[in-house]
């Protein structure tokens, strides 16, 4: 079986994990370095004392499991159309708002947080997980593609041999981390990259009547948090250290990556504050590790990613 020879498919379920048949033509994620876990096994080991030093075979108790990958950042080329990546997004607990032919714009929410159903090919074996929720992070690197980062977590089936799909990818080429216009707090600093985690708390309860053993796969808190690594200037300038100690929220903003309609977005947050701030070093140059978090403004409005 070869490595590269893998395929994820990913459909929002209309009932928690029930299989919504997800279709290779218009269900399929294009991803980088998928990989899968065990996630909450139970091994119950076995601790009888008899005339035999040996130890007795555990007994398994059901497991979930967890499935983590790459995926470009990237529109779906056409304007108010979802993204490929759009029902991974909802998964981990952002809702989708589209306005015809002009957006589709994710941000977080509290309650009704959907979950997906996953086929995951593996050249000649199918996993399914269903009931899948999960947390995403993004990283941007100047001049490079921005990148999601899951990790799906759902109740499996058993492992099949499963003939290999032909998926249908979205053809449109991710624009790279250029021509932003990247301000924090109204300043329009010089950075090289930026990374956020939406810091989902992924909850598996144990459930007895299950037969894996486990309830649903909640998302019980989010932790919104990330970095940038401004050019160190002067106080008179933008005073960085004293965001630190003066606790001030302020917005962050890369402005709209991208010139053609349908493959443009944007990352806008619109109180983070400083957590930490240490020294650094870019080819010379006195730069800032500047690590945040991210609070609300008028509540479920941490972070948001729109794709116009």
């Amino acid at each position: 079986m070869l490595v590269n020879r893998e395929v994820i498919l990913f459909k929002i379920e209309s009932s928690y994990n029930t299989d919504p048949t997800p279709s290779a033509s218009t269900d399929a994620v294009l991803v980088m370095n998928p990989s899968w876990s065990n996630a909450g096994l139970r091994m119950n080991e076995r601790s009888n004392v008899k005339a035999s030093i040996g130890k007795d075979q555990s007994i398994y108790g059901g497991t979930l499991k967890q499935v983590t990958f790459d995926v470009e950042l990237k529109g779906s080329g056409a304007a108010g159309t979802a993204p490929e990546c759009g029902q991974l997004l909802r998964a981990c607990g952002l809702d989708e708002t589209i306005v015809a032919s002009t957006s589709v714009t994710y941000a977080p929410v509290s309650t009704g947080h959907e979950s997906g159903y996953m086929y995951y090919y593996q050249d000649g074996v199918l996993h399914k997980l269903g009931g899948c929720r999960g947390n995403v992070a993004v990283s941007l690197e100047v001049g490079a593609p921005g990148k999601l980062s899951f990790t799906i977590t759902g109740h499996a089936s058993a492992v099949t041999d499963a003939s290999m799909v032909t998926p249908t990818y979205d053809s449109t080429v991710p624009v790279p981390a250029i021509g932003a216009s990247f301000a924090v707090g109204g300043y329009a600093a010089v950075i090289a990259a930026l990374n956020f985690d939406m810091s989902n708390t992924v909850a598996t309860p144990p459930d007895m009547n299950a037969s894996d053993g486990f309830s649903q796969v909640y998302i019980t808190a989010r932790d919104v948090n990330g970095s940038f690594d401004p050019e160190m200037v002067l106080v008179a300038t933008n005073d960085f250290l004293g965001d630190l100690a003066a606790g001030s929220t302020m917005a962050l903003a890369t402005g709209t990556i991208g010139s053609t309609a349908g493959e443009r977005w944007a990352i806008s947050m619109p109180a983070i504050y400083a957590r930490d701030i240490a020294p650094g070093d870019r080819d010379g140059v006195r730069t800032l590790a500047y690590t945040f978090g991210a609070t609300e403004s008028s509540g479920d409005d941490e972070v948001s990613i729109a794709f116009t």
